[in-house]
Parts: C-alpha cells; sequence; structure tokens
C-alpha cells in the first residue's frame, strides 16, 4: 500500500500539467482578444502601432538563459553533483530577477514613448501589451517562488541523483513559463 508521501508525489505531475494547461487557455483567451481587438480597431483607424521595448528583447535574451542554467543544473544533480546544482539554482533565480527588472524596463520605455495602459492618452494596443506582459510576469514571480523553495529544499540535501522530483516540478514549470514568454514575444512582435 502507498504512503501518503508517494500518493502526492505521483499526483503532483499530472496536477502540474492540469495547471499549466490552465494558464494556456488564460493566454489563448488574452492572445484573442488582442486580435479581435486589433482586428476591430485597425479598419476603423483606432489602433496604434508602436515598436515593443528594446528591453522586452533583452529580457527573452534572460529568460532563454535561466532555461539554460536551470538544465545544467538538473544535469549536476543527474551526477551526483549537488553543489553545482545550488550554484545553477541561484543563476536561474538571478536570471529570473534580471528578466522582471528589464520587463518594468521596457514598461518604462513605454510609457516615455507615450503608450500607455490606462488614461486619456492610452490605446488598446499598449493596454494589451501591458496586460499581456504584467499577467505573464505574475506567473514567473510564482516560479521565482517555487525556485526560491526548490534551492532551500537542496541546501536540506534533498535533492540526490535518486530522488529529485521536486526540482523536476520546479524545472517543467520554469521552461513552461519560458517559453511562454518566447511565443509571446513573437506573437507580439509579428502581430502589431
Amino acid at each position: 500500500m502507498e504512503t501518503l508521501a508517494e500518493q502526492r508525489k505521483k499526483a503532483s505531475k499530472p496536477l502540474l500539467w492540469i495547471g499549466i494547461g490552465s494558464i494556456i487557455m488564460a493566454f489563448a483567451g488574452l492572445t484573442s482578444g488582442y486580435v479581435v481587438s486589433r482586428t476591430t480597431l485597425v479598419e476603423s483607424g483606432n489602433w496604434l502601432v508602436f515598436e515593443l521595448p528594446t528591453a522586452f528583447k533583452h529580457s527573452t535574451l534572460a529568460i532563454i538563459g535561466s532555461s539554460i542554467t536551470l538544465w545544467l543544473g538538473k544535469r549536476a544533480i543527474n551526477s551526483g553533483n549537488t553543489w553545482m546544482l545550488k550554484t545553477y539554482l541561484w543563476l536561474t533565480i538571478l536570471l529570473g530577477v534580471v528578466f522582471v527588472f528589464l520587463q518594468v524596463r521596457g514598461w518604462v520605455e513605454l510609457i516615455n514613448g507615450q503608450v500607455f495602459f490606462t488614461g486619456p492618452g492610452s490605446n488598446p494596443a499598449g493596454s494589451w501589451v501591458y496586460a499581456i506582459s504584467f499577467f505573464h510576469l505574475a506567473h514567473l514571480g510564482g516560479g521565482i517562488i517555487s525556485l526560491l523553495y526548490t534551492t532551500l529544499k537542496a541546501y536540506g540535501g534533498k535533492y540526490s541523483h535518486e530522488d529529485h522530483h521536486g526540482l523536476q516540478l520546479a524545472s517543467i514549470y520554469w521552461h513552461f513559463v519560458g517559453l511562454l514568454w518566447i511565443y509571446l514575444f513573437i506573437f507580439l512582435t509579428l502581430i502589431r
């Protein structure tokens, strides 16, 4: 008979995938709303066309780098190297924080370019970019919290070559939010 801990471990990955499916549906709704708004407002001449902030491009590089460092951390624990796992986890968190900083910097670039989220000078085109990027950033924040928790567990000796289930879960989620941003960045770049 399985213990409660074993049952929880067995259920954790399917539950994570259900959560990821929900997030995908939410972003499908957001991007669909963007497309419908754009289609309607371009025809009437009320859609503001502007370049995405340079900081968004740099944040894309940061999120790609963070996925690489996390992948290297997983390779390290597969080799039994817990010290390198901890190092790569910290690097991943650092790159995640850099991503957050660059996203905020991108919003400042938008404001400086007179693209506002709301108010008298706002336009739905800008509002959608703010909403989509902020909603993604909120999910990435959850990923940073998960990585911090995973790092604490690594310092507690929780992970080994044989058992690093929690790290696998955090990795799946982190790589997902990274891929999600790459999709959103390409989407927002191509559909202006």
